[in-house]
Order: structure tokens, then C-alpha cells, then sequence
């Protein structure tokens, strides 16, 4: 017997009882050499009362897979950069075209056109253009547009949506329901009845005011609003009104602060549509020095653009022109595309 007690042959004295000895020693086998976490090189882990059987890869000599930190494979990781890059290139490729084609002193629609030789390269296009057209008067006729319907679209978008998500009053499930049965009626539809009434009984044609009433109030944005207020915890709004703030001080202290992210996407979603409208516009000024920037292209395409030098040219610069501002809008503010935490000031 050893100094435990224990018999090689027989097993193992504990607690009046004698337990046989283990499998190894009885037929006489080498006994297995353990790891420091108790795995065996040939037999698996003993963990929690169970002998887990060794990795796919041990068993088999396989090599195992090198994963990235997400998760994913090399290969995964390469074909997903692939798909990516393709995609981008897709959707850049027609504003590459554009500002190549608004360059060329000789159209060249070919496929070739897209890499174009250095010497054919002008900026005559630009003052061929902006010479028919002012191109300075459109861009701030479209900035004063544009701007004016985004300033009443955030001011009554916030309105309405805290109304419908954090006051209560009767008749609020249907004021949303009927927000969003506006959705389903075209513009189009209501185009000539607002001309009448903006046009004849408000006297508003050729100004800046009659362009920008009829989208004055967004039902895109009062519902994103909504369903944004929706997600703030009541418990701020409860403990700024026992400490006394009202209802217009909880929305420019509590709400607004919280909601930044969607602002800015409501302006830039907002921003797209008055900056390309064209008919709205176009029926409501007859003034040319009132028109906005797209609205003097149609003109341009349609009256003067046979008679330019290179049409094709010319018609690129201004649609350059025109898609600078969003473009650039949308690649400064982007990195706002983020949710914030608005549960953070809540303790608990």
C-alpha cells in the first residue's frame, strides 16, 4: 500500500468502502498524461462530470481555420471587400462619366470616352452654359427653395411628432392615421388645385413663398419624428415636469437634445426632393430670374442647347453643377448617420 492508502491491485480504501482501481491500472495500461486544465491528448476534457470528446481538428490532424476578430475567414473577408468594391464602383461610375463628359471639348459617347485623352479636356463646357443660363441666380434660387422647405419641414415635423408621441389629448390615433394615409396621395394629384389657390386667390406666383408652401409640411418627417420621440425614456420627461419645466421647454432642453441624429436625417432626406423639383416650380414661375437651378436646365435642354457648340458638354456641366451641393452635403455630414444613446440618462 502507498502512504494515501491506496493498493495498486486492489484499489482504493475511502470512507469504509473500497473502490476498484481505475481502468488503466487494471489491464495494465499506461496511464494517460493530463494538461494543465485536465484534457487528455487521446481521450478529451473532464468537465463538470462528463468526458468531452477532442476537437474535430485534433482528431482528424486538420488544421484549423484562422478567423479574424468578427468572426470570418480570410477568404470571407476578401470576398465580401470584392463585392463591396464592385458595388461602389457601380454606383460612382455615373458621376465619374458626368464630370468626365461636362469636361470633353469633343463628345465622345464611346466606351471609351470614359478614359479620355488629357488635350480634350476644357472647362469651355462650364462658360458655354453659364453664359445661357446663370448658373449663380439658379443655385441661389434653389438654396432659397430648398432651404425654405427644410426650415418648415424640421420646425412642424418636431411639432407634430412631440405632439403625437409624448402629450396626450383625444383624437391623436386618428391625427396618425391620418398622417399616414397622406403618404398614399400623389402630388400630383393635388398639383392643380394648389395652383389655383396659390396662383389666383394668393396672388404667390413667381415667389420664392409660393414655391415653398406647398412643401411646407412633410408627413415622411412628422411620422419619423414620431416614431424617434417614441423611444426617449418617460422618466426624463417626468422628472423635468415635477422640476417645473413645461412643455416647450422639456421639447428644446430634453427632446431635441436626444433626437440630433434624426434632424440631420430628415435634412438631408428632405433636402434631395425641393433641390431636383422641377414641375412644381416650373408652373409656378414664369419669371426666369425666380427659377430654380433645374428648372433653368429643362429650359436650357429644350430652347438653347441645340445651338451650344458641344449640347452633350453642356448639359453634363450643369448637371454637375447641380449635383455638386447635394453630393457635398451628403459626404460632410454623414458620419452623423449614427443612433445616439438616448438611455443613458436614465439611472436604473
Amino acid at each position: 500500500m502507498s502512504g494515501d492508502g491506496t493498493s495498486e491491485r486492489s484499489g482504493r480504501w475511502s470512507e469504509g468502502r473500497v473502490e476498484p482501481p481505475a481502468e488503466g491500472a487494471r489491464s495494465g495500461a499506461r496511464p494517460e498524461k493530463l494538461s494543465g486544465d485536465g484534457t487528455s491528448e487521446r481521450s478529451g476534457r473532464w468537465s463538470e462530470g462528463r468526458v468531452e470528446p477532442p476537437a474535430e481538428g485534433a482528431r482528424s490532424g486538420a488544421r484549423p481555420v484562422k478567423l479574424s476578430g468578427d468572426g470570418t475567414s480570410r477568404a470571407q473577408t476578401v470576398l465580401r471587400t470584392v463585392v463591396l468594391a464592385a458595388g461602389a464602383i457601380a454606383f460612382l461610375f455615373p458621376f465619374y462619366y458626368m464630370i468626365i463628359g461636362s469636361l470633353q471639348a469633343e463628345p465622345d459617347p464611346t466606351p471609351t470616352g470614359a478614359f479620355p485623352d488629357p488635350s480634350n479636356l476644357t472647362l469651355d463646357n462650364y462658360a458655354d452654359i453659364n453664359s445661357r443660363i446663370d448658373l449663380l441666380q439658379g443655385l441661389v434660387n434653389s438654396g432659397i427653395f430648398t432651404g425654405g422647405v427644410i426650415g418648415c419641414t424640421v420646425v412642424f415635423g418636431v411639432l407634430a411628432g412631440y405632439a403625437l408621441a409624448v402629450l396626450q389629448w383625444r383624437g391623436r390615433g386618428l391625427t396618425f392615421a391620418l398622417a399616414l394615409l397622406v403618404q398614399v396621395v400623389p402630388f400630383q394629384l393635388l398639383m392643380i388645385p394648389l395652383y389655383v389657390l396659390i396662383a389666383r386667390d394668393y396672388g404667390l406666383a413667381d415667389t420664392h413663398l409660393g414655391m415653398i408652401l406647398p412643401f411646407a409640411i412633410n408627413s415622411t418627417a412628422v411620422i419619423v419624428f414620431r416614431q424617434y420621440f417614441l423611444q426617449l425614456p418617460r422618466d426624463l420627461f417626468d422628472a423635468a415636469r415635477v422640476d417645473g419645466a413645461g412643455e416647450l421647454r422639456l421639447l428644446r432642453s430634453v427632446a431635441l437634445p436626444l433626437v440630433r441624429p434624426v434632424l440631420v436625417t430628415v435634412v438631408l432626406i428632405t433636402f434631395i426632393g425641393p433641390w431636383n423639383e422641377f414641375l412644381w416650380p416650373f408652373l409656378i414661375t414664369k419669371d426666369a430670374s425666380k427659377q430654380p437651378l433645374a428648372v433653368s436646365l429643362a429650359n436650357y435642354i429644350s430652347n438653347v442647347a441645340a445651338t451650344a457648340a458641344n449640347p452633350f458638354g453642356a448639359v453634363l456641366a450643369g448637371a454637375v453643377v447641380l449635383a455638386a451641393p447635394a453630393v457635398g452635403l451628403f459626404i460632410v455630414f454623414q458620419r452623423y448617420f449614427t443612433s445616439s444613446n438616448i438611455g443613458s440618462g436614465v439611472k436604473g
